[in-house]
């Protein structure tokens, strides 16, 4: 589907449910709650699949926009899930509509607008709501600043285009915060947080003449150091600070043997076909999976996977 048709699609039905991903990051949280308000604003019935891993950070943006218990469903969008095995919630959702970004996205849904061009799902959803309603109002400039900036790093990852950059300036102009949002966002963090990255550093390994940097993040280390989920964002580009490192990989222990990889790259190395190889799948220079192992066998087995494919 092209923009338009995505429009027309949502201007055609009613009774949406919006669905974001597991694990949720500030792109498909803040693209979904946008895209809900904007239905509401048509007049529409529409409401966001309540998240509950949304962090404290994101949740008070979002959680206006949870659905009521037993709402009647007509029609389910998924936004920024680049599969099913990501949607949230434990049934199994016959999605109407897929509004994505990631080129690996499997097409499960019965229609999809995936444009891999851009560097967040906030873009396009600011697009779609372009076509509907002439532009964004003040609540969705502000969510979808935060999808925008929190998926390109503010602004500072290889992703960003000059697209983003235009995203961006409509979005400041229809009244988006800046100041207030890039300080909760990037510019203040917890002492917690600050600990965890403490630890994080003094464990980093180093391999293949110093191009992979390996950073583990176990359930002990957040133990330690009194971290929740709201000090976990962005933990995975903290490894590719090494100056040397083409492909930097950060292992996170998210249940007893369980561990979820997140690989960032140069645009020599294609991480996204390496995580295809365990189920998962992203962008070029951004992936991740999930393996059901435990951080050292995880470890051992993305080392294995990437050697081959280094420059």
């Amino acid at each position: 589907m092209t923009i338009r048709e995505c429009a027309e699609y949502l201007k055609n039905n009613d009774g949406f449910l919006v669905l974001s991903h597991v694990r949720p990051d500030g792109d498909t949280l803040g693209s979904c709650a946008a895209l809900v308000h904007a239905l509401k604003r048509m007049g529409k019935s529409a409401w966001m699949v309540p998240n509950e891993e949304a962090t404290d950070t994101l949740r008070p943006f979002v959680e206006p926009y949870f659905a009521p218990e037993r709402y009647p469903a007509q029609t389910i969008v998924s936004v920024d899930v680049a599969s099913e095995q990501m949607l949230i919630g434990d049934g199994e959702w016959k999605v109407d509509l897929c509004i994505d970004h990631h080129p690996s996205n499997s097409r499960y849904a019965e229609e999809s607008c995936v444009i891999s061009e851009r560097a967040s799902c906030g873009e396009i959803v600011l697009d779609v709501i372009t076509e509907l309603l002439g532009g964004p109002d003040y609540e969705e400039a502000q969510l979808l600043y935060i999808a925008v900036s929190t998926d390109t790093g503010c602004f500072c990852y290889s992703n960003t285009n000059s697209d983003t950059f235009r995203s961006a300036a409509r979005l400041l102009d229809a009244g988006a915060q800046l100041d207030s949002l890039n300080q909760l966002l990037f510019r203040k963090t917890s002492v917690a947080r600050l600990r965890l990255e403490g630890m994080i550093y003094s464990t980093m390994t180093f391999h293949f003449d110093h191009r992979v940097s390996v950073a583990v993040v176990s359930q002990e280390m957040l133990d330690r150091a009194g971290a929740t989920e709201d000090d976990c964002s962005d933990l995975a580009n903290l490894a590719g600070r090494a100056r040397e490192a083409v492909v930097c990989i950060t292992i996170r222990e998210v249940d007893d043997h369980v561990s979820k990889l997140s690989l960032r790259s140069s645009s020599s190395v294609n991480v996204s076909e390496i995580c295809s190889e365990f189920g998962g799948g992203g962008h070029a220079m951004a992936a991740g999976c999930t393996m059901h192992c435990s951080l050292e066998e995880a470890k051992s087995r993305i080392l294995r996977a990437v050697e081959p494919k280094l420059p």
